[in-house]
C-alpha cells in the first residue's frame, strides 16, 4: 500500500517484529511513590492529574511555548561558514512555514515538545510529494503509536486510526518516515522517558495538598474532632450524641454556638497547617517539579528573581540549563526528515532563530551594538538590522580611522631592513642650493668695480 506518496509493504522480518519494551518481563515495571505504595493501593496521579498542578503546567507550558516562539530557518553554509537563509523557494520551505492543515509553526513546535515533556515521546509522521520531498508534518497521539523492532534489526512505528493525520486505518510504516524524538532513554533505546517519572510522587502530594485545603476551607476552616465524657457512655447515646451534634454544627451551621453539658468536651483531631509544615510541603512538590525539568524556579513565579540585572546573562543560563537540548534534538531531527544537514553531506540546515529568546534590554543592546561597530567587526548596518532598523547608504562595511593599517601591512613593513626608513635612504639630505646671483644694472656695475678697487686699495695701505 502507499501511503503519504510512500510504498509500505509487509515483509517477513516486518511480519516477525515485536513491539519495544523496556526491563521488567510481561508485565513491565512496577512503578511507585514509596516502597509499599502499590500493595496499599496508593498510587501517583495519571499525567492529566499531575497537568492540573500548577508547577507541572507551568514548566511544560513554559518550555514548549519558549522554543515554539522562535522563528525556524533553513540556512545555507556559504564558502565563508556563514550561515545564511535560504531563498522562500526551496522546495524543503513548505513543510517548516506551513507543518500541515491544521497547525500553524507554533501549534506544531508546541504540540511536539508537550509530547516529549509529558510522554516521554514525540512522533511526527512525513507526507511526501511525488518527489519524495517532505511537505507536510504530523504530530502523532503518543498513546496510538508503538515502536517495532524486526528480527534483522529493522525499526518500524505502528500507528492506529488517526483521522486527523490522515490516516484511517492502522498501519505499520518504516523509521524512515516516522521523526521520533524520545528524552532520556534508561531502558531502552526507543523508548525515552518522560519528566513525570521523576516528579510524579512530588505532583500527587502537591496535588493532595491543595484538595485537602480546599476541604479543610470549605468547612469553614474547623478541623474534624470528637466528643468525648468522663465515663462510658452507651452506644445508643454515643449515636444520638453524634448524630445531633453533626445536625446542629456541621455543614451550614458551622460558626453556631456549641453547650456542651454532663461532661463532654469536644477535640479537635486535624494537625494544623503550622504543625505540619503545609507550606514547606508544598513549596518542596514545586521545587522538585522544576528540578526534574531543568528549570529555574523564578521563571514559573515560584522563587525570587535574581538580583542581577543582565537580562541576557539570565536567559542564556536559561538556555543552557533547560532548552538547549530540546532545541539541538529537533533541528537535528528536521535536518535528517528533510535530507539535509551534515549527516546527508548537505550544505543546508535548520536552526532556531534565537534572537527571540537572547533579547537584551534597550540600553544594554544599543551599548553592545556601539561597541561592536567602533570594535570594526561589525558594519553599521548590521547594526542596524539587530535593532531592526533599515540600512543606510555607506554603511555597508564596517568602519576604521584611514591611519589604521592592516597587520598584513605592519608584517611587510617590518620585514624590511630598516623598518623605520622604508624609503631605502642611508645618507642625510643634501644642503638646499644657494640660490642663483643677481646681476646690478649696467649703469651701476661701473660705479660697484671703483667702490671695489677703491677697498682693495686701502686694504693694501694698512696691511
Amino acid at each position: 500500500m502507499r501511503l503519504f506518496g510512500f510504498t509500505v509493504g509487509r515483509t517477513k522480518s516486518l511480519a516477525q517484529a515485536v513491539p519495544a519494551r523496556g526491563t521488567g518481563g510481561w508485565f513491565g515495571l512496577i512503578r511507585e511513590g514509596f516502597a509499599g505504595a502499590w500493595q496499599r493501593n496508593v498510587e501517583c496521579d495519571s499525567r492529566e492529574g499531575l497537568l492540573a498542578f500548577s508547577a507541572v503546567y507551568a514548566c511544560v507550558n513554559r518550555i514548549a511555548s519558549d522554543i515554539a516562539k522562535l522563528r525556524i530557518r533553513l540556512v545555507e553554509m556559504t564558502k565563508d561558514g556563514i550561515w545564511v537563509e535560504v531563498d522562500r523557494a526551496s522546495p524543503f520551505w513548505p513543510a517548516l512555514r506551513r507543518p500541515n492543515r491544521y497547525q500553524n509553526r507554533i501549534q506544531f513546535f508546541t504540540a511536539w515538545l508537550v509530547s516529549k515533556l509529558l510522554h516521554g515521546n514525540a512522533y511526527v509522521l512525513k507526507e511526501r510529494d511525488a518527489r519524495g520531498v517532505v511537505v507536510r508534518l504530523y504530530v502523532l497521539d503518543p498513546t496510538r503509536v508503538t515502536p517495532l523492532v524486526a528480527s534483522d534489526g529493522g525499526v518500524y512505528y505502528q500507528i492506529a486510526t488517526d483521522a486527523l493525520s490522515g490516516i484511517t486505518n492502522g498501519v505499520t510504516v518504516p523509521a524512515s518516515e516516522v521523526i521520533h524524538d524520545r528524552g532520556m532513554t534508561p531502558f531502552h533505546p526507543l523508548l525515552g522517558v518522560s519528566p513525570v517519572y521523576a516528579y510524579g510522587s512530588s505532583g500527587t502530594q502537591g496535588n493532595r495538598i491543595q484538595a485537602n485545603s480546599a476541604t479543610f476551607f470549605q468547612n469553614m476552616s474547623r478541623p474534624s474532632g470528637m466528643l468525648t465524657a468522663p465515663a462510658r457512655i452507651a452506644d445508643e447515646t454515643a449515636g444520638r450524641i453524634k448524630a445531633e451534634f453533626e445536625t446542629n454544627f456541621g455543614s451550614s451551621n458551622l460558626g453556631r454556638l456549641f453547650v456542651a453539658g454532663d461532661g463532654l468536651k469536644y477535640e479537635a483531631m486535624t494537625i494544623p497547617a503550622s504543625d505540619a509544615q503545609l507550606i514547606e510541603q508544598l513549596r518542596w512538590t514545586v521545587e522538585d517539579v522544576a528540578r526534574a525539568h531543568s528549570m529555574p524556579l523564578y521563571k514559573i513565579g515560584a522563587g525570587q528573581m535574581p538580583t542581577n540585572n543582565n537580562v541576557e546573562a539570565l536567559q542564556r543560563q536559561y538556555y543552557d540549563d533547560c532548552l538547549q537540548i530540546h532545541i539541538e534534538a529537533i533541528e537535528l531531527l528536521l535536518d535528517e526528515a528533510l535530507g539535509i544537514g551534515e549527516a546527508n553531506n548537505s550544505d543546508l540546515g535548520t536552526e532556531f532563530d534565537l534572537e527571540g529568546l537572547m533579547r537584551m534590554d534597550t540600553a544594554a543592546q544599543y551599548d553592545s551594538i556601539g561597541k561592536a561597530i567602533q570594535g570594526r567587526w561589525m558594519s553599521p548596518n548590521e547594526g542596524r538590522l539587530k535593532a531592526n532598523l533599515p540600512p543606510v547608504k555607506g554603511g555597508e562595511s564596517p568602519l576604521a580611522q584611514h591611519q589604521d593599517y592592516s597587520l598584513s601591512a605592519l608584517a611587510k613593513r617590518d620585514a624590511m631592513a630598516n623598518p623605520f626608513d622604508p624609503a631605502g635612504a642611508t645618507s642625510p639630505p643634501a644642503p638646499p642650493a644657494p640660490p642663483p646671483a643677481v646681476e646690478p644694472p649696467p649703469g651701476e656695475a661701473k660705479v660697484f668695480a671703483m667702490f671695489d678697487k677703491i677697498t682693495k686699495a686701502f686694504d693694501v695701505e694698512h696691511a
